[in-house]
């Protein structure tokens, strides 16, 4: 068997590995878009974000990709609701909701899937390959 399609599958497997953390962190996103703070001026769920970075894989000898950090989106500012009865709402009746955008969430998470789909799909490629080549071998 080829090493180059064993590297290809572990990439790929590696791939849909982190695209599969991206999608937990844009669920959660999607999840807390509406949980705010608890007391009057607490600040909101704050969305999460993840980026990511080549490494090489010393062991295998290839480059594959990684999770570099999961963080916060410090940039976004909170929307506020006007909603004099909510517990966290301040002096003037308005609440700070989370800076989550679900329209934008839904189409990462779109993304990542198609990612994810296509990394499937290499792989399921490779073991078609593999799987010709020992049929000819016989």
């Amino acid at each position: 068997m080829s090493s180059e399609i064993m590297d290809a599958i572990k990439i790929s497997a590696n791939g849909m590995r982190v695209q599969g953390t991206r999608i937990r962190v844009i669920s959660e996103n999607i999840a807390n878009s509406d949980t705010t703070g608890l007391t009057p001026g607490s600040d909101p769920y704050r969305r999460q974000t993840i980026s990511f970075k080549n490494e090489l894989d010393r062991e295998l000898g290839i480059n594959i990709v990684g999770v570099n950090k999961i963080g916060v989106d410090k940039n976004a500012s909170f929307k506020l609701e006007y909603n004099p009865d909510h517990p966290a709402s301040n002096e003037a009746g308005y609440v700070k909701m989370p800076n989550v955008n679900k329209m934008m969430e839904m189409m990462d998470v779109r993304e990542a899937q198609r990612s994810y789909e296509a990394n499937l799909g290499l792989i399921e490629q490779s073991r078609a390959m593999i799987s010709r080549t020992i049929d000819l071998l016989r």
